[in-house]
């Protein structure tokens, strides 16, 4: 006669309580498919790339499951999603980007797919199928941690393979190289295939050859995923590439990499949050509506909370050394973007509780004729801030089909912002052009120490538009204020401001040029002895000041083109 022990055991199990291993091959237990059953290895030398599609393939045909890593590094090249599946990192688990075979060889990363559509951004941003992880068209996708996606063998942009972790490779000047030649000396093979547009794209330096991957995670025309809980070091091009993706959850990722950490590209309701991205040559968190689906499509509906952003030295915010030996021309970067590519346009952004070190601040930037409207920013910390700390600008680019006008850049809130060390160039800067203001713009409650030393001969620059050019606030040029200087502007609100200097400062604390309708209240800027004033104005009219230091409490009287400080 059996036990009660035994039948009470014997009881469980018929009821479910101890789930019996799945006769399907590669199951370790229902909806699990363990990549190793598939013939991964996790050695860090053999290719396990035809097994962790084998094991994606398994999970997508029975409807969907979890495709599971256990700790071990994967060799890989290309990993393609499927709908309904999620790749699980455990703890220990890594997935390396392989380096591509020689050039001329088979084999490799997927290769790029065709695009009618790269006139109007690089080619980093027009193709997706060659990276370490991609998925199009999917639904109910995810990637979970704690594990690490190693983007090691990943071009950044140009080359075949980016440098080490970080390795810098520096300029004649001292300086890393800008954008694609940053990986140093490389010669282009002529394409006469690549019949260039008005934007010199495609070209043969932005176009690499099948093979090479440059992006760790690009997911297109996307609904319901989610990223959670992992981390990506040297993540190529991108290390996350969202375009036309609906539902998409960025939830608690450690990145750390050579050039953009998470781009969102025409892309819905979107959340971003709990993240950390360190990257010193390029930009941490950006948001973008390029053409590359072949339509304007707005980013929109979008979240950005809790954030840190850095342009520490790679792989030193991972190692939590925080190195900061990286020289770049107009300082690292790691900030939060809007733009450039633009001309789908962006609509309802929120960025709030969000910490800056050692990187540029906040730019919204609108150049190619799409609107950026309803964007709120509040509860934002800064500290050694390489540029403005806060750009907004409207130009003329056009990088965009049937586009011949300016957009709009309207209805801009940002309050509650804290900034320390900030660099001396720029100050604020808010920019739009002729005819084109930037109109409805709110700063609050808004303090911001900046390093000072700008000369009598700067103040008595004179700044050009700069329509078509590149909008990062290092092509302006040094500004002739040290606070704000504010061009082409409507409705501009300043209230509750503190504008401090660390140290002597010649050139004007504040800048208004064709201003219609500004109000300045509570505004206190810093003084020094050689401060040869604190405002100038040209073009100003309907100007309100309320308790603001150096300018009489009521309304402005006009000014016309004769520039005057006070």
């Amino acid at each position: 006669m059996m036990s009660r022990r035994l039948l009470g055991f014997l009881a469980l199990i018929a009821c479910g309580f101890f789930p019996l291993q799945s006769q399907a091959v590669g199951l370790v237990k229902t909806g699990v498919f363990a990549v190793r059953s598939f013939g991964a290895t996790g050695d860090g030398k053999t290719l396990d790339t035809v097994a962790i599609n084998r094991a994606i393939d398994a999970a997508a045909e029975s409807g969907g499951g979890v495709v599971e890593f256990s700790a071990g590094e994967y060799l890989c090249y290309t990993i393609r999603l499927k709908s309904h599946v999620t790749l699980h990192l455990g703890p220990g688990a890594v997935i390396v980007g392989a380096e591509p075979p020689p050039e001329g060889q088979p084999g490799g990363y997927d290769a790029p797919e065709p695009s009618e559509w790269a006139w109007y951004q690089d080619f980093g941003h027009t193709h997706f199928k060659n990276s370490l992880i991609w998925g199009d068209g999917l639904t109910n996708v995810a990637i979970t941690g704690p594990g690490m996606i190693y983007g090691r063998g990943l071009s950044r942009g140009n080359t075949r393979v980016a440098l080490p972790v970080g390795v810098q490779l520096p300029s004649p000047e001292g300086n890393p190289p800008d954008a694609l030649e940053a990986d140093g000396v490389y010669e282009v093979t002529p394409r006469p295939e690549l019949k260039a547009g008005p934007f010199n794209y495609p070209n043969a330096k932005d176009r690499k050859a099948d093979g090479v991957g440059n992006k760790a995670i690009a997911l297109v025309r996307c609904r319901n995923v989610t990223l959670r809980d992992f981390t990506i070091l040297h993540g190529g091009h991108f290390g996350i590439l969202a375009t036309g993706v609906d539902n998409l959850t960025i939830d608690n990722l450690l990145i750390d990499t050579n050039r953009d950490g998470i781009d969102v590209d025409a892309c819905s309701n979107v959340r971003i949050t709990n993240t950390s991205v360190n990257s010193p040559t390029d930009d941490g968190i950006c948001l973008k509506a390029s053409h590359a689906l072949g339509l304007k499509k707005a980013t929109e509906n979008v979240t950005i909370a809790n954030c840190f952003v850095s342009g520490f030295d790679e792989g030193s915010l991972l190692d939590g050394t925080r190195k900061r030996t990286m020289k770049k021309r107009g300082g690292t970067m790691g900030r939060i973007k809007l733009g450039t590519e633009a001309g789908g346009g962006f609509r309802n952004i929120a960025i709030s509780n969000c910490v800056f070190e050692y990187c540029r601040g906040i730019a919204l930037e609108q150049v190619d004729g799409g609107v950026m409207e309803d964007i709120a920013i509040t509860n934002v910390t800064m500290r050694d801030v390489n540029n403005a700390p806060i750009f907004i600008r409207l130009g003329a680019r056009l990088r965009a089909p049937e586009t011949t006008e300016p957009g709009k850049v309207r209805r801009i809130l940002i309050s509650n912002l804290v900034a320390w060390n900030v660099a001396p160039e720029h100050g604020i800067l808010i920019a739009g052009l002729a005819g084109h203001p930037v109109e409805d713009v709110v700063i609050s409650n808004v303090q911001i120490f900046y390093r000072g030393g700008g000369t009598a001969e700067q103040a008595a620059r004179e700044v050009p538009a700069y329509a078509k050019d590149y909008p990062d606030p290092w092509n302006f040029g040094t500004m002739p204020s040290w606070g704000i200087f504010a061009r082409h502007v409507k409705n501009l609100r300043v209230s509750d401001v503190e504008l401090r200097l660390m140290n002597a400062d010649a050139r004007p604390a504040v800048f208004l040029e064709e201003a219609v309708d500004a109000r300045f209240s509570d505004v206190r800027l810093g003084e020094t002895k050689e401060a040869r004033g604190l405002w100038a104005l040209r073009g100003v009219s309907g100007l309100v000041a309320r308790e603001v230091t150096g300018l009489e409490d009521g309304n402005v009287a006009e000014v016309g083109a004769e520039k005057v400080v006070r």
